[in-house]
């Protein structure tokens, strides 16, 4: 489990990919604790198990389902990636319980430079609409972010400049894709409605 709070970013320095898996090796930027053999760790919210490699550097390995389901199906060398390693007793709780499940990938339509933020607007598929409610919670390539103007398929998210500054966000343009979990809380809620809501549909 994880907080959607970046601890650090990596580069993607080398990728071994073939039709049904894939391997990535990630050098984290700056110091760190080495990445211990088996520990989960989040990249770009995708929850992995690392295979240490060195000091700074660990590799994943990909399945069939996590190229399917997530950014990392395109994703090429010396792309920049968020990373959050796995929470634990002694870690601030600071953002939002984060699974490191994708739900679905979402694309970047607008980025808007004001004062004090950048405004991002991302859409998703349209199955995942019951979701993004007004100020809910969502991980965006494993960034806890609070969501507004939830409407035609899309959100937008308000980024304050030490956010923008610590993670990849500064490398992303419009039409890039981005990793979407929705709310845990949220789902189980939505889940265990589901019965009522398609009693009173049917009514």
């Amino acid at each position: 489990m994880f907080t959607g709070i970046i601890e650090h970013l990596g580069t993607i320095e080398s990728l071994e990919r073939d039709a049904e898996k894939a391997r990535l090796v990630i050098e984290i930027q700056g110091e760190c604790e080495p990445v211990a053999p088996g520990e989960s760790i989040a990249v770009n919210g995708v929850c992995l198990t690392a295979l240490a490699q060195g000091q700074r550097a660990f590799a994943v390995d990909l399945s069939t389902e996590t190229l399917r389901r997530t950014s990392f199906g395109t994703v090429q060398e010396g792309a920049v990636v968020n990373i959050e390693r796995s929470l634990t007793p002694q870690k601030k709780m600071s953002g939002h319980f984060v699974m490191g499940h994708v739900d679905a990938v979402g694309r970047i339509e607008s980025m808007d430079h004001k004062p004090g933020e950048i405004l991002i607007r991302v859409s998703h598929p349209a199955d995942l609409t019951p979701n993004f409610i007004e100020k809910g919670s969502v991980a965006l390539d494993g960034i806890s972010l609070t969501v507004f103007d939830c409407r035609d398929g899309a959100f937008t998210v308000s980024i304050i400049p030490f956010t923008w500054e610590h993670t990849n966000l500064n490398e992303k343009q419009p039409g890039d894709p981005v990793n979407l979990e929705c709310d845990m809380i949220g789902k189980y809620i939505l889940k265990a409605c589901e019965p009522l809501i398609q009693r009173g549909r049917s009514e």
